[in-house]
């Protein structure tokens, strides 16, 4: 799937009609506050590739749970190379890994470096494409962007490739993230165009 105006037109019309839920603003708040904790460590990785530091943040919560001794592609320990999907990386080093090192090679592995311009949009697709289309498929958007929010109400994988049409995710998605962040007044980093 490419990124094209009617994608980033689809994901600026979701990304303006989004709204927490309020049931679970305060864990969205406690999410973006707590990845704002460590905007240092955030840049420190993605200045040298070009990446929003508050992306990296997203994608750590949502792959890491913002556990620091895990990796970023997938949240398997750093203390060896990764099982799950992407299987065994990082293909260079030994472990134990640095974070930062396994978070390098997470974001160059999905060419997150390669990205023109990071707008709202294309936040919202890059995340998207680095968890997987597979929502899609399902006909429902994806609870790694909009969990949290009324645009997600159920269906989620609960493994790698196996769906639940009834299960429901407990992540708050990125999304939703960026548009609290935003909301704080925080700079994410991203453009509105």
């Amino acid at each position: 799937m490419t990124f094209t105006l009617a994608r980033a037109a689809e994901y600026q019309r979701l990304f303006a009609d989004c709204v927490v839920l309020p049931t679970r603003r305060r864990e969205v708040e406690r999410t973006v506050s707590r990845i704002a904790l460590s905007v240092s460590r955030y840049q420190a990785v993605s200045e040298g590739i070009g990446v929003p530091w508050f992306v990296v943040g997203v994608i750590h919560a949502l792959e890491a749970s913002l556990d620091w001794s895990t990796h970023l592609h997938n949240g398997d320990k750093l203390t060896a190379r990764t099982v799950r999907v992407p299987k065994g990386r990082p293909r260079d080093g030994e472990p134990p890994f640095e974070w930062e090192d396994s978070a390098s090679d997470a974001l160059l592995l999905h060419e997150l470096d390669a990205v023109p311009e990071w707008t709202i949009a294309r936040a919202c697709y890059e995340l998207e494409r680095f968890n997987g289309w597979g929502y899609r498929r399902h006909g429902i958007p994806s609870p790694y962007l909009w969990s949290g929010s009324q645009h997600y109400m159920s269906g989620k994988y609960v493994a790698d490739g196996l769906w639940s049409a009834t299960a429901v995710s407990q992540q708050i998605g990125g999304a939703v993230l960026i548009k609290q962040a935003l909301a704080a007044g925080m700079e994410t980093g991203l453009t509105d165009a």
